[in-house]
């Protein structure tokens, strides 16, 4: 792996190795069998968005001539162009073995994925049914020639390029478009015991003579292309235009955004390539990508589970939190003390209880909240209606922005403004990344404050698969501090000052940079200095640097960092005292958790922030501080059983080799071992 200067790993290149650890999980012969598809899928969606962002933010470096090598750390934007291409094209290949491998091992469980030509003649009949009543109304096929132009090309759509070959004229080519509307994978019936699948694909392979029946061809084919488009957002000038009208429009313009990458089946025959590839105005600062014959494979991620429940993870349920009783008031349990909710290992629902409690609490005036990705049927935003309609004052902050989920923001902003909910679009220059929720409450005559702080998105969908923090308080001190941000949202001018909570932008490297200063005065003075991490990502060279610093004034420093890693530990002089895990398993982890030692008075937060430029500087993010000391101590236990992850931890390290992490004694699953810990408090 490249180094740049010898101190930090270029970002998009360690973004890539976070990509090949999801790879490792699809390869590992221990994950049930349709997980390891599933992550096969997960690893190809990543790829996509990858492309749509990253690759094309290099690229438009490149594009402007500068080289790059300041905003890119040392690398030239067009080297780092070529390099990713052969990263990418690396991957891409193993991981058709590992998806060739995998069908085998479905084989010997009497599950058949088939092509075309391997279709019996008892499913002939179901096949051409469902081909004419659910695929063909959907079908949208488009006849090519050196005289029209290529109709724009989704991006990250799967088309199957179409050639048809005569002995008494010249070529004719086609595009049909693989809608994301139809189902990819196609249960055919089962032949006694065992179970067949087939892709929408090859059953479109199948039927071609039915959608190409007027041509008299004398030879045809088709193969899989795929073309992904750059996925910023460009915003116009337009002083009329409202701001959720400027996102619309951008959410828009994006579909015609310039070609990144192509990939193509790699059996497919020249003429038919070189075609395509002229037609579409594909260059050498693309991306070209030799793939398989089938493309999109985060369809995986929807792969049917065939009733085979003994090939998929088992699936927790999820607990309850201790002393969040289901028939007391939320707000007179966290009246009475704070209470942490770790998601999916605890159910999310509390968060919607809350909410709702709030709907319809005739003593609640008030409910504020920020919004950045909510689930496709959220009941967030239907207890916030529910709040509005009943008349309480409810002020939400959406960010339109939220990248890939900015049309579904879009729909619920618009709905819950009709609904009376007052809404505020973000801080022009930065997106609002911030999780929190303040609830107003007359009491007494005095307004007295609730409220929830997370690390992850109010989202009842990922929250089943994300790993993340939600404190809820009635901290007089934190949540007037929460509000202040608020204030901020309105105000934008009118920079606070904060006592509790640490925010960016004003204010989180700064303060990130005195408790590491604490901890380098510590340690110099002999005394007990540690920092422990736990974050999705570290790609602010600042912050590196800072931590290089703290290592070498002897502060040991334990990082769990799933995803980018720009810093190199265990290098002698720089980063000796710095270890750093990632964990790739069963769910995404997604928790942000700062530990500092504090000469044995460790100060804890959760924070909505990684460690990058853009949280730092560009986003508005809460890391807010755990004061009760029983939940102290459970964070404290939650970084220790990461950390002692001997089966999904992996080490980072200066070559980049995703080695699995070996430790002596018992075998730790962190996650696995997570759930125990909370099973065995609640029945404590």
């Amino acid at each position: 792996m490249e180094i740049i200067e010898n101190r930090y790993i270029n970002r998009e290149l360690s973004w890539l190795q976070f990509n090949a650890r999801v790879l490792q999980e699809a390869a590992d012969a221990n994950v049930p069998l349709i997980e390891r598809l599933r992550f096969l899928g997960i690893f190809s969606n990543n790829l996509d968005e990858f492309f749509k962002v990253r690759y094309a933010t290099v690229k438009r470096i490149d594009e402007a001539g500068k080289g790059g090598k300041n905003q890119l750390g040392g690398i030239k934007a067009s080297e780092l162009l070529e390099r990713i291409t052969e990263i990418v094209i690396s991957q891409q290949s193993q991981s058709l073995k590992i998806l060739a491998n995998i069908q085998e091992k479905l084989k010997a469980e009497n599950i058949l994925i088939i092509k075309e030509h391997q279709i019996k003649a008892v499913q002939h009949e179901f096949i051409k049914n469902y081909f004419f009543q659910e695929v063909s109304p959907a079908l949208v096929t488009i006849i090519l020639n050196d005289d029209i132009e290529l109709p724009l090309l989704k991006d990250s759509a799967a088309y199957l390029a179409v050639k048809m070959g005569f002995k008494s004229s010249k070529t004719i080519f086609a595009m049909i478009e693989i809608s994301k509307q139809m189902d990819r994978f196609v249960e055919l019936p089962k032949i006694g015991d065992k179970s067949y699948i087939i892709l929408v694909d090859d059953l479109l392979r199948y039927c071609l003579k039915d959608i190409f029946g007027i041509f008299n061809y004398d030879q045809i084919s088709a193969h899989m292309i795929k073309i992904t488009r750059d996925g910023e957002l460009d915003f116009d000038s337009d002083l009329s235009k409202s701001f959720l009208a400027k996102i619309s429009d951008s959410v828009k313009d994006r579909k015609i955004g310039d070609p990144v990458r192509f990939v193509y089946d790699k059996t497919i025959d020249k003429e038919t390539l070189n075609f395509l590839m002229q037609k579409m105005g594909i260059d050498s600062s693309d991306s070209v990508i030799p793939g398989g014959r089938y493309h999109n494979r985060r369809d995986y991620m929807s792969f049917p589970s065939l009733g085979r429940t003994d090939l998929l993870y088992e699936k927790i349920k999820p607990l309850p939190v201790k002393g969040l009783q289901p028939d007391v008031s939320i707000f007179k349990s966290i009246s009475e003390k704070d209470f942490l909710v770790y998601t999916p290992y605890h159910t999310f629902s509390y968060i919607v209880r809350f909410l709702r409690e709030a709907a319809l609490d005739p003593s609640v005036k008030t409910i504020k909240i920020t919004i950045y990705r909510l689930a496709q049927i959220s009941h967030v935003a239907s207890s916030l209606i529910n709040a509005a309609k009943n008349g309480k004052k409810v002020i939400v902050s959406i960010e339109l922005r939220a990248r890939f989920d900015e049309e579904a923001n879009i729909m619920y902003a618009e709905q819950m403004q009709e609904e009376g909910v007052q809404m505020l679009f973000g801080v022009a220059g930065l997106k609002v990344h911030s999780k929190m929720c303040v609830i107003e409450r007359e009491e007494n005559g005095k307004d007295v404050r609730y409220g929830f702080i997370s690390t992850g998105n109010f989202n009842e969908s990922t929250a089943k698969i994300y790993t993340d923090f939600t404190l809820l308080t009635s901290d007089q001190k934190i949540l007037k501090d929460v509000n202040k941000v608020f204030n901020f949202f309105e105000v934008n001018y009118k920079i606070y000052r904060y006592k509790h909570i640490i925010t960016s932008p004003h204010y989180q490297q700064s303060k990130m940079f005195a408790l590491i200063d604490n901890e380098i005065k510590n340690a110099r003075a002999g005394k007990s200095a540690f920092i422990k991490l736990k974050m999705n990502s570290i790609s602010s060279y600042v912050m590196v640097d800072k931590l290089y610093q703290a290592s070498r004034a002897g502060v040991k420093i334990q990082m769990v960092v799933r995803g980018i890693c720009c810093l190199i530990p265990g290098v002698e002089g720089m980063s000796e005292n710095i270890e750093v895990i990632s964990i790739v398993d069963k769910f995404l982890e997604h928790t942000r958790l700062f530990i500092f030692g504090n000469d044995g008075d460790s100060k804890i937060y959760i924070s909505s922030a990684d460690w990058m430029t853009r949280n730092i500087d560009n986003r508005v993010e809460v890391t807010c501080p755990i004061y009760n000391e029983d939940l102290k101590s459970e964070l404290l236990d939650i970084f220790e059983i990461c950390w002692s992850d001997n089966v999904k931890a992996r080490r980072i390290d200066e070559a980049q080799s995703n080695a699995y992490r070996k430790t002596d004694g018992e075998k730790v699953r962190s996650q696995f071992k997570t759930y125990d810990y909370y099973l065995n408090k609640l029945n404590a």
